[in-house]
């Protein structure tokens, strides 16, 4: 409603001047527009390219402008906030202090790009004043921040044109997907998980070498996010629904497992929460939730988690109380499990877009394009500068008298500018060069110097050429430096994505909550949690995963294909059985078939996306891994085990002692660890493959079963600095369907990174030798290759995955015993 003009009562004595009439309406409206472009592009969006906000980035490059290395001191946060206050940021120093906390919480980010020192908060409190902490640039911002002094990024004005910024980083990671985005700006709002670096770049690298790849192409590389806390992901099609649309939900849950607290007392023991979920936090909800009656059966909640054991919250349950029934509620009622709304907002070209996955992965594959463009050109320019200044002072020191004579006789440095560029034909950037030289650049040793510099330049300009004349080798080049980043600053996967719960059903009083011993409401009798003990086959993956089957499921052979993951071992069994881990310390540890999710009903192979880290199931020691999962019955079959020294042995599973869930199944020699476990009966056939690329098989009746306590027996003989690397086994009448698969790489490489050169042969090629001789080749080694790296025996067809458990293509079966490899496209990092 427009106001009515009326004269300022007194305005004449004060000389203010006549009363403007306004719209309220469009007045408003403005005023409200330009706030919500303020907010949405200066502060709450992260640019899709590095993945920041404006702060982060100002924050960033004022760090890397103080010269905050990783290898440099700490400074105060309050010198840092103050630079970026007073220089580029005018909005206030809270809001620039919280976003440098955030960049340096690991429980925020997944990779952290400001190293603090002090307190900077927690899950359940906030930071200590910037006063008193200090701060300094990450490993991984040096990378997002490399290349700035090399024309790669525009640089703009700050707010009062007296300072340079960049419009964006370089960023040589991918920051927006790995360290994900949260924000409210006006009418919108994003909302983005972290993802793992080592699966984000192979995603990266497959969209670069292939720019037409789909979703699902992607997707084996990015199977779900990477949260930094761990815990794991329940449900896969909210992530799918949010790759392909930028929206959509899934639900984290907390990592948990029930223990036995108390002589007579079990607990939940609670070891990851969900994402941005404190241990008070869950602790504080749990008692409310208690006391409203709304979940009973919790004796106790105890918080034990510290800095060196990390997380650690025990629930004690009361006696009579289902755990499983009372972990269920917890999951409806509490913080243990929460809700994450995926919102990919981010600005593309300066506007507000949605992306899926690959629009995401898209515009930062497009942006390093430029960025490597940018600075090839760059470095092209300064080189050809250089190259022309090289050349002008060859002729000088060719001539060096006469050139000393021209200047001696000239009046001034203006008329030997023009004198020399006219005598030698130089350019004047030459000339100048030249009446700048240092006589003591006046040397034969010089001139071999100069003429070796002007071969290394015209080298280098030839590569730098190539690269912008050729599209392919611009990308080779953004590639290899992806893989570059992935290799420093790459970490294992920490949460575990599951396509369901895995959870028994509970009914009855279990499932309601009820006390179900002594004091139980009449009707409410004590109700166990039920499981038929049905047939079933559990499954451990080559990447560490361990489910089973549904009672309706068929039953996967040994080495049989699975829609995520491969196998490593499957053992058919029932539901309530008792299994046998089998470490590479010489150990068998108890594992309970019902401890593994079960697997959802299917008509084709099993999918492992839904299992769960077999680590998180069994105790391990330090440096023990499980290798393989076996029954342990009285009428188990015999197992094979072998060692990374060369040894073999047989003994039966199910010689176990009285007392103890763990047990030696074998005496290892100082520093051995057992490498494989393969159940082998006398008319199979028991097959080593060493480090040095020689196979060895012979009949499993030539190694006689020994006991527990025993040694085993000589298996290969290995050359010098060589190790066991696979024991396999081939039925009786299986060879003609057997293959050999092995993998040659260097052993500088870092595990999971190098591609190296693989073979598939049959294995009826491999002719059988006795035990403990050294067998024959399997695989002629090329250039830059010193050693197998990984190896498989196996029904055909061989599966080789990723580290996310994607499968990664084997090539064709070769004829040849031991002919080379051929290069992989993509690191493996196991085979079944």
């Amino acid at each position: 409603m427009a106001s009515r003009s009326t004269p300022a009562r007194g305005t004449g004595d004060r000389g203010i001047g006549d009363v403007v009439d306004i719209d309220v309406t469009s007045e408003m409206q403005g005023s409200f527009l330009e706030y919500a472009y303020s907010v949405i592009y200066a502060r709450a969006l992260p640019d899709a390219r590095d993945g920041l906000k404006p702060v982060q980035r100002r924050i960033l490059f004022q760090m890397a402008e103080m010269g905050l290395r990783p290898d440099r001191g700490h400074v105060k946060s309050a010198r840092v906030v103050g630079e970026v206050m007073g220089k580029l940021h005018p909005h206030g120093d809270t809001a620039i202090y919280d976003a440098l906390v955030r960049m340096a919480q690991p429980f925020s980010l997944r990779l952290p790009l400001v190293d603090g020192h002090g307190n900077f908060g927690s899950l359940d409190d906030g930071p200590a004043a910037p006063r008193y902490t200090e701060a300094r640039l990450a490993p991984a911002a040096m990378v997002m921040t490399a290349g700035l002094d090399e024309d790669v990024v525009d640089m703009v004005p700050n707010y009062d044109n007296q300072f340079m910024q960049p419009s964006v980083l370089p960023s040589a990671l991918p920051n927006l997907l790995v360290n994900g985005a949260s924000g409210i700006a006006v009418g919108m709002a994003t909302n983005m998980p972290p993802h793992n670096l080592v699966e984000v770049v192979a995603a990266a690298r497959h969209l670069v070498a292939n720019p037409d790849a789909d979703l699902d192409a992607l997707m084996r590389f990015v199977p779900g996010p990477d949260l930094p806390g761990g815990g794991k992901i329940i449900g896969l099609d909210g992530i799918r629904e949010a790759y392909e649309t930028g929206r959509g939900t899934f639900r984290t849950r907390a990592t948990t497992r029930i223990e036995n607290i108390t002589a007579r007392r079990k607990g939940i023991v609670v070891t990851e929460l969900p994402y941005l979920v404190g241990p008070e936090k869950a602790k504080a909800k749990i008692a409310d939730v208690v006391r409203a009656k709304k979940v009973q059966g919790v004796a106790d909640v105890v918080d034990l988690s510290d800095r060196k054991k990390g997380m650690r919250l025990v629930i004690e349950v009361k006696t009579g109380f289902n755990p499983e029934a009372v972990l269920e509620q917890l999951f409806r009622a509490t913080p243990l499990e929460e809700s994450f709304g995926i919102n990919n907002v981010a600005l593309v070209d300066g506007q507000p877009r949605t992306l899926g996955l690959r629009e995401l992965l898209r515009v930062y594959v497009g942006h390093r394009l430029e960025v490597t463009t940018r600075r090839t050109r760059y470095r092209l320019r300064k080189r050809q500068e250089r190259l022309h200044l090289v050349r002008g002072l060859l002729i000088a020191i060719a001539d060096i008298d006469e050139v000393i004579a021209v200047i001696r006789s000239s009046d001034d440095a203006a008329a030997a500018r023009t004198r020399l560029m006219a005598i030698f034909d130089l350019s004047q950037a030459q000339a100048d060069y030249i009446l700048e030289l240092q006589l003591r650049r006046l040397t034969r040793f010089s001139t071999i110097e100069l003429e070796k510099e002007q071969g290394e330049l015209e080298r280098q300009i030839a590569e730098l050429e190539e690269i912008l004349g050729d599209d392919a080798v611009l990308r080779r080049v953004v590639s290899e430096e992806l893989a570059e980043v992935a290799a420093a600053h790459g970490t294992p996967r920490r949460t575990v994505l599951l396509e369901s719960a895995g959870s028994a059903a509970v009914s009855g009083a279990a499932a309601a909550g009820l006390p179900t011993g002594r004091g139980a409401r009449s009707g409410a009798g004590a109700v166990p949690l039920e499981i038929a003990d049905t047939p079933t086959s559990v499954l451990l993956s080559a990447t560490g995963l361990l489910a089973r089957t549904a009672e309706d499921s068929p039953v996967p052979r040994s080495g049989a294909r699975s829609r995520h993951d491969a196998l490593a071992s499957v053992v058919p069994t029932t539901a309530r059985a008792t299994l046998g881990a089998v470490t590479s310390a010489g150990r068998i540890v108890e594992l309970s078939a019902l401890d593994a999710p079960t697997l959802p009903p299917t008509d084709g192979p099993p999918s492992l996306a839904g299992g769960v880290p077999v680590t998180e199931l069994v105790t391990l020691e330090p440096g023990e891994r499980v290798v393989a999962v076996t029954a342990i019955e009285t009428d188990s079959p015999v197992l094979a085990l072998a060692t990374a020294q060369g040894v073999i042995k047989r003994v039966a599973p199910g010689d176990r002692p009285v007392r103890g869930e763990a047990w030696s199944c074998i005496s290892l020699a100082d520093g051995d660890v057992v490498v494989g476990a393969v159940p082998a009966s006398d008319d199979d056939e028991i097959v080593l493959v060493s480090s040095g690329a020689q196979l060895l098989h012979f009949p499993a009746a030539a190694v006689r079963p020994q006991g527990r306590s025993a040694g085993g027996m000589a298996g290969i003989r290995l050359g010098e600095g060589e190790r066991v690397i696979h024991l396999g086994v081939v039925g009786a009448g299986r060879a003609e369907d057997a293959v050999v698969v092995t993998i040659a790489s260097s052993t500088g490489a870092l595990p999971g990174m190098a591609e190296g050169s693989v073979k598939v042969s049959p294995f009826a090629l491999y002719p059988g030798k006795g035990r403990g001789t050294g067998g024959v080749r399997a695989q002629r080694l090329l250039r830059g290759e010193d050693e197998l790296v990984l190896a498989w025996v196996g029904p055909h067809p061989a599966r080789a995955v990723g580290a996310g458990g994607q499968a990664i293509e084997l090539p064709d079966l070769d004829e040849r015993r031991d002919g080379s490899g051929r290069p992989l496209t993509h690191p493996v990092t196991a085979i079944g």
